[in-house]
């Protein structure tokens, strides 16, 4: 039984297939925690929580509803003296890049240089100053979607000419084509059943397709690192860290989505989890999963996100501490979450 809980308090979870929430409700149920699944989405949900000392809800980057309002909702909570996950301090950021640019460079962290502007008429002034190549994102998405490299000058402005006319819309063709680039990286069953479901939602889109907004208005690049053939992801959650080693695609200058991941500690540069450990504490993170690339010796960030896919964690062989002692052995990081927010008392 988790020690660090009195038994009458009450654990809400809102309870989603393939989240989180699947393992945190297993861990209440082995250690005999008094938990209730909850809809965050209702709008009685205040009411529903009066009587709860925490609230676990791992809302997705891909959700509009949630993206909407889990921000408000949230900081609302807190007020309520109910311990959250994700909490502000964790969660404001989340699937923001632009956002996450201005964090950044308010603490002065090893961050990619990022440049990000409002009107046409600025972009054009930069595109006109700057070199090339550039590398183009939107505020959101995972996996490398939504990411373009800029070789020119040309392909900048049309890019910024779309940004501050029609804006781009959630596009099903370039989930396929994710799904075809992750096919020819690893050929086996999951990436095959991948694009079968990719060239179904070209014809039945999913209601993620049809409901998240355009993004325009704005223009968001950063530098592009060159001579990376990899990245390191590092997740932090509390005082533990976990990463893996990921390859860029063939033919292309992404390691995100590429699925061809190397779980092997030896590869992983204790320069990054220094980092993602300092970076953690100076803006009170609950969990943030890290990306860096390499500029000569120096470990630079490109994005961190609260949340993360569990699957691709499940052949790590240990994790480290904040001193960076390491641990052996197959371990869930859900379970970390959960006892770290328990622990906050």
């Amino acid at each position: 039984m988790f020690k660090g809980i009195k038994m009458d308090k009450i654990i809400a979870i809102h309870h989603h297939k393939d989240s989180f929430s699947e393992n945190w409700i297993r861990y209440c149920k082995e250690n005999n925690l008094n938990y209730k699944l909850v809809n965050c989405y209702s709008t009685n949900i205040i009411e529903t929580l009066q009587n709860c000392s925490f609230l676990l809800w791992h809302w997705h980057h891909n959700d509009y509803k949630a993206q909407l309002f889990a921000r408000q909702f949230i900081k609302s909570i807190e007020y309520m003296n109910i311990k959250v996950f994700p909490n502000t301090h964790t969660g404001w950021h989340f699937d923001d890049k632009v956002g996450q640019k201005y964090l950044f460079e308010a603490i002065n962290a090893p961050f990619i240089k990022s440049y990000v502007f409002y009107n046409f008429e600025d972009t054009l002034k930069w595109i006109h100053t700057t070199s090339f190549p550039k590398v183009f994102k939107l505020r959101g998405g995972a996996g490398s979607s939504n990411v373009i490299l800029l070789k020119t000058k040309a392909e900048a402005i049309k890019n910024a000419k779309m940004m501050f006319s029609t804006g781009y819309k959630h596009s099903r063709f370039k989930v396929l084509k994710e799904k075809w680039l992750q096919w020819k990286a690893i050929q086996n069953l999951n990436t095959a059943i991948g694009i079968v479901k990719g060239l179904i939602r070209i014809f039945f889109p999913s209601k993620i397709h049809t409901t998240l907004p355009t993004e325009k208005n704005y223009f968001y690049a950063q530098d592009f690192i060159p001579n990376n053939d990899c990245d390191i992801r590092v997740v932090i959650i509390g005082k533990k860290a976990f990463a893996i080693k990921r390859m860029v695609r063939k033919g292309d200058f992404r390691a995100s989505g590429s699925g061809v991941i190397i779980y092997d500690r030896k590869e992983i540069p204790e320069a990054c989890i220094r980092s993602a450990f300092d970076v953690s504490k100076k803006l009170k993170l609950q969990s943030s999963a890290y990306d860096f690339v390499y500029l000569h010796d120096t470990p630079l960030l490109i994005e961190l996100s609260y949340a993360f896919s569990q699957n691709g964690y499940l052949d790590c062989p240990g994790y480290w501490d904040e001193n960076l002692n390491w641990y052996a052995g197959k371990f869930c990081p859900e379970s970390f979450i959960i006892e770290d927010l328990l622990s906050e008392q």
